[in-house]
């Protein structure tokens, strides 16, 4: 089997590593060789946050180039365009329609930039986009559209959708788990 790339992008607080954790866990446990790493930048402060997960029968490196993302995991519209030179040509942007302003926008030194999710389609790029903080919201938390996204880019892996939830259970805080399972359940089904 191919090595499989897949990026999660989003901003500081968002919740990026415990999707890298869900995903790696519940890819180890259907046998597959994974790699994980992180890049944290400036997350205590809203900034830039990648995760890399390459899974395959042997992976050598954790990294992901320019052009080999087969997935990105987008938490959110900007970090979708920041990396979407990552993405391979037949890859997949799965993306959170919300909007974060970084934080040159916050003091004013710059604008957010007007239709990124429309200049990014422009591009030729597949994307696949929610509004996955209104389906966190309905699913009892704004901080679940993390597992809302999983949900939605579950449908680009060959793993059964039970898989999915015991990966679940077995990652997230018990307190947290049934509400995760219906967020989960929420973005698969958008």
């Amino acid at each position: 089997m191919k090595t499989t790339s897949v990026m999660i992008v989003g901003v500081g607080g968002q919740g990026s590593l415990l999707a890298s954790k869900l995903l790696g866990r519940l890819l180890m446990d259907e046998g597959y060789d994974v790699k994980v790493s992180e890049v944290h930048g400036m997350s205590q402060r809203g900034g830039s946050v990648v995760t890399y997960v390459r899974f395959g029968d042997k992976v050598y490196s954790p990294i992901i180039a320019e052009g080999e993302a087969d997935i990105i995991i987008s938490f959110e519209k900007l970090e979708a365009a920041r990396y979407s030179s990552y993405l391979k040509k037949e890859g997949l942007i799965v993306v959170n329609t919300q909007q974060i302003d970084p934080m040159p926008v916050i003091i004013g030194n710059a604008e957010y930039p007007e239709n990124v999710l429309e200049e990014l389609k422009y591009k030729g790029l597949n994307i696949w986009k929610l509004d996955a903080l209104s389906l966190a919201e309905q699913a009892g938390s704004s901080k679940a559209v993390n597992i809302v996204l999983m949900g939605k880019a579950a449908k680009q892996f060959d793993i059964p959708y039970e898989r999915w939830i015991k990966a679940i259970e077995n990652t997230v805080a018990p307190k947290f788990v049934e509400m995760n399972k219906k967020a989960f359940d929420l973005g698969y089904n958008n």
